[in-house]
């Protein structure tokens, strides 16, 4: 299908890294592959994301080596709770985004269209040095969807993985079959976003499509090693009735099976959804009840103070292995046996990726500048 494209001034002159995944139509049109809204561009358009662009009569990632900033987070923030638990990820996104979400807690970077938000530039390599440099374990490609910044984030994940630094996607998983054996190939941990369980709200509030993610998803489990967790934003009368909730959970269970875990994050009024209402606690709670007694044993609020649906608890005996409030961690009940984990208590394994004891980075957020 054809999607919304936009001019480019002086599109020979433009500087882009060429892209993959594109091939021309009968019309003359350059096709892009990358992702399902397979945008039809003429000389000097740019995709619906903003950054693949079509110039000299080819595809281009206008956005190669530049970012609209590094900084070093929890891994929590991601939210990934069951990989190397409390330690430190550089992190760093793009501009652009290919879906279109009305809700965006992070629009002025998916959606900008300016490129003076890409105040940083940095080669792979030099992301690579400043992970180790930071005591990173791993880089996180984040704050606007990186599977549109494809081909940057293959390159860094390759140096990263030569320094022996990990690599985490956090994205909406809106990515056409072959690119995305690519990009996942390349990830050791992967969150995605799941939006909602209708077609009916990826297309109304985020243009696309929910089939094509749920996919992914199948991909990622039955396809690739990569460890992966769920994140599903809850917004008051869009996508947190309880029957949404039940399919969405039985259908987890059923595709992907009871250890992947799952985030039920808080809504806050942003971008072109400020007349709805921030999520309350207890909508939080009770989609967390819905999903644990559809069998997922790991079940997660975030973005709130809430201890009980913040911590890890076990499965089998329902003793606390991490205890979390926000992104601090408390207590740890988990005997590691590299890379798997087990209860303390009774030795029922915890799904995830542990590195012996938990990391200390604590709920520090620390900006940093890489020189190019």
């Amino acid at each position: 299908m054809t999607q919304q494209t936009k001019n480019i001034a002086k599109a020979p002159d433009f500087d882009g890294m060429p892209g993959r995944y594109w091939h021309k139509i009968d019309d003359g049109r350059l096709q892009c592959d990358l992702c399902p809204r397979l945008c039809r561009l003429k000389e000097g358009q740019r995709g619906l994301c903003f950054v693949r662009a079509r110039a000299n009569d080819e595809i281009v990632l206008t956005t190669y080596g530049r970012s609209s900033g590094f900084c070093v987070d929890p891994i929590e923030k991601k939210p990934l709770n069951h990989f190397l638990p409390g330690t430190p990820v550089l992190s760093f996104g793009t501009a652009g985004c290919n879906l279109a979400c009305k809700f965006c807690q992070n629009w002025d970077i998916s959606k900008s269209r300016e490129f003076d938000r890409l105040q940083d530039s940095a080669s792979p390599e030099a992301i690579a040095n400043a992970a180790l440099g930071t005591g990173s374990l791993s880089v996180a490609f984040t704050y606007n969807d990186p599977v549109i910044f494809l081909e940057y984030a293959v390159d860094v994940a390759e140096a990263c993985h030569e320094q022996g630094i990990k690599t985490v996607a956090v994205t909406a998983a809106y990515i056409s079959k072959e690119p995305r054996e690519e990009f996942f190939r390349h990830m050791d941990a992967v969150n995605v976003d799941l939006k909602a369980f209708t077609d009916r709200f990826y297309w109304k509030v985020c243009g696309g499509h929910l089939e094509p993610v749920l996919e992914t998803l199948k991909y990622l489990k039955h396809e690739t090693d990569a460890w992966f967790e769920l994140t599903t934003l809850l917004i008051p009368g869009e996508n947190d009735s309880e029957t949404e909730i039940e399919e969405m959970t039985q259908w987890i269970m059923e595709h992907l099976g009871p250890d992947v875990p799952l985030h039920f994050s808080a809504f806050h009024p942003d971008w072109k959804m400020r007349d709805k209402s921030s999520t309350p606690l207890q909508s939080l709670v009770r989609s967390r009840d819905i999903a644990l007694k559809n069998g997922l044993r790991y079940v997660y609020t975030g973005n709130v103070h809430d201890v009980t649906g913040g911590s890890t608890w076990c499965n089998h005996c329902g003793e606390i292995l991490i205890g979390r409030d926000w992104y601090e961690l408390s207590s740890w009940n988990i005997k590691v046996d590299n890379p798997q984990g087990s209860c303390s208590n009774c030795g029922t394994p915890i799904a995830g990726v542990f590195d012996g004891a938990p990391g200390q980075w604590g709920a520090k957020r620390l900006p940093i500048h890489i020189a190019a």
